[in-house]
Formats: C-alpha cells, structure tokens, sequence
C-alpha cells in the first residue's frame, strides 16, 4: 500500500513527503508545525513545539528521574544511541521504552503533518539523538493522524479549544468528569492551553486535547467564541462612499441613496 492510496492521507502529508519515502531517505523534514526523522524512508522520531518531548514523558510519568536523562543524554547524546543507554542502564525496559516514544512519536508527528504555512525543507543525514527505538510508517502516522482529527470532531467540533487558555465553567456540579480529568482541571488557571497543561502534568498534547474537548462538550470549560467573519460591502459602495465623505457633492450623495435603494 502507498502512502497516498487513502484520500484522507493527502491532506495531512506533503509532497515533499511522500517523495522521500519513494526514494527510502534518510534525514529530517523539517516544517513549521514539527520535523519527521527519517531512516530509509521511514519515521523514527517525530518533534513539534505543540507537543511535550519523550523527555517530558518519560521523566513526568517517573519512568526516568531527571538526573537519569541528563546523563543519558551527556553521555550517549553525540552518539545517538540515548535509548540504547537508558535501557543498558535500567532506567527502562525495552517494551516500556518503546511504548513511551511511539506514543510521543504520533503525538508529535499529528501536529508536523498538520497543514502548515511556512515551507518545508529536507536535511539529509540528519539523525536525532534518541537513535533507533521503533520505526513507524509515513502512511501509518497519516492515517493515525486523520482518525485522531475525527475523533476531536466527533467529541466537540470547536477547535478553538484546542489552543485557547482553559477557562472553568463555575457553579456546575454533578458533571460527568473522570478523575483523569479532575487532574487536568485542577491545573486549569485560565491562562494554561492545553499545550501547556499536557507539559505541567506530563501528558501527550492529542490526549490533553481530548479531554479538554470533551470537558467543553459537557460544559465544564469554557468554548471561545469562533472568529466572527467581517462583512464587506461592494468595491463601488465603498468607492461612493469615500466620495460622498466630501459634504459639498451633494449630487454623489443622491447617487449612493437611490444605488443602495435599488439594491434587492
């Protein structure tokens, strides 16, 4: 199966993308919303400033103490291998290690396929220090990323949400809040997003989403008002308009009344 075969991939991967996997790459491609590390055409890793780091993940859970990673990453860090070193040295399992980074590895990549405004550009060569876990397919992270979309819209169709400061709703008790989602309203100040909150707790920015989501959907938090598109009037009313400002024109003032009159 290609990496474009499913409609629903296209939207989420650039073209740049799927050339790279044809041509079994190795590098990353870097784009304004994260970059894909890529080995032989597969992805090994995945960053984006939306998202908490593998190191957020691994040393918030407590699967790794701070200090552990920092001497992972001093000692392994210009080698590559910093996985590698973190399960030679016990700090994690093998299967413990490799759950954390793929679930660090959608998580990120779900907002490095996002659609972007800036370009995107590919180094070739370049490796990320946490070496070799797991590779996961380009047409995998597509299709991943897309079910997760729909699943936020299926839960509450206002991304506004999703990058707002979160807002407690006061005075509703009795709502159906789980106690994953009592942690997260608990560190709700109205001021964190949801990006920030998943780093303060230490969880996966999608997931975060999810429940701030499905928070808003039971009226827990706040929903912002979507920006209001502004209403602009025909290029030739604006033009009569501005010519209608000079008070001595009386007869281009009689113009744009009956104009707008005789508007249906």
């Amino acid at each position: 199966m290609t990496l474009t075969e499913d409609p629903c991939d296209a939207v989420l991967v650039s073209p740049m993308l799927v050339r790279l996997v044809a041509e079994r790459a190795t590098g990353a491609l870097l784009r304004d919303t994260g970059t894909l590390y890529l080995v032989d055409g597969q992805v090994v890793h995945a960053e984006s400033p939306a998202a908490p780091g593998l190191e957020v993940l691994l040393t918030a859970s407590g699967r790794v103490r701070p200090e552990g990673w920092r001497r992972a990453v001093d000692q392994a860090g210009g080698r590559g291998t910093v996985g590698h070193f973190l399960v030679e040295s016990g700090q994690v399992t093998c299967g413990e290690l490799e759950l954390c980074h793929l679930g660090a590895l959608h998580d990120a990549a779900f907002f490095a396929l996002a659609p972007g405004k800036g370009p995107t550009r590919f180094r070739y060569g370049a490796v990320h220090w946490i070496g070799p876990v797991r590779p996961v397919t380009a047409h995998a992270l597509a299709r991943e990323a897309s079910r997760r979309r729909e699943l936020l819209d299926r839960i509450w169709p206002h991304p506004e949400v999703d990058t707002a400061p979160v807002v407690p709703v006061p005075d509703r008790p009795g709502l159906p809040v789980t106690v994953r989602q009592r942690a997260l309203l608990a560190a709700v100040d109205g001021v964190r997003t949801p990006g920030a909150i998943a780093r303060l707790l230490g969880r996966p920015a999608f997931h975060t989403m999810v429940d701030v989501r499905r928070l808003a959907a039971v009226g827990a938090v706040e929903t912002p008002l979507a920006p209001t598109p502004v209403e602009t009037v025909p290029h030739w009313v604006a033009r009569a308009c501005a010519e209608a400002a000079q008070p001595s024109d009386e007869a281009l003032l009689r113009r744009l009344r009956d104009a707008l009159e005789a508007m249906p």
